[in-house]
């Protein structure tokens, strides 16, 4: 099955059909020439997730999917959520980010973190969102070269790595996209299933 993923990032497109398996081939919307920025001017996760869906369906007709991901740190109101890829900077500066996190972190005890990722599906016409949640901490100091974002500064529940300490296989088993999408690939090998009933 070929589905449109609305991503040009290329960590998150081998993230992802790693999780989805063979079953499905990706397709960027670069490849379905939509080679603007999609927007993502939403106050929520869901609400981004569902905007970049419909940007790329209302362009192409085909069946799509996008998503949106937040850190939601606890000392700091769950910020940067939604502001995540955009934290310290109008672009994705991931080292920019990882500072002014660390810096807003100062002298703060309690360190207790989560990623959330929330996924729009567009099948058919219809929507239909999954969300995929990991708990953790954040370090006060970055750790590992895998992953990407804040990776080298988180390390999930029951760990003792950040995310880019681990391989991309180990992330993905724990990961909030891996969560996400193991829910959205369940969804579409159940329909595939009932189709060849």
């Amino acid at each position: 099955m070929k589905i449109i993923f609305a991503t040009n990032n290329a960590h998150k497109l081998s993230e992802v059909q790693a999780v989805l398996g063979d079953g499905f081939t990706l397709v960027t919307p670069r490849q379905c020439g939509i080679t603007e920025e999609i927007p993502e001017e939403q106050e929520t996760l869901e609400g981004n997730a569902s905007q970049k869906a419909r940007y790329i369906h209302d362009r192409t007709g085909e069946n799509c999917f996008a998503d949106d991901t937040g850190l939601e740190v606890a000392a700091l109101g769950g910020a940067p959520g939604v502001h995540s890829a955009r934290y310290a900077t109008d672009g994705h500066d991931f080292a920019a980010n990882n500072r002014l996190l660390l810096r807003n972190l100062e002298g703060k005890s309690d360190r207790r973190a989560r990623f959330r990722t929330v996924i729009s599906l567009i099948l058919n016409g219809e929507e239909h969102l999954f969300e995929g949640v990991v708990e953790g901490r954040i370090i006060d100091h970055e750790a590992g070269h895998e992953g990407f974002g804040y990776d080298p500064l988180f390390i999930p529940d029951g760990c003792e790595r950040t995310f880019a300490e681990m391989s991309p296989e180990e992330k993905n088993a724990v990961s909030h996209r891996g969560r996400a999408v193991r829910k959205l690939a369940e969804y579409l090998h159940s329909l595939e299933a009932a189709t060849e009933k």
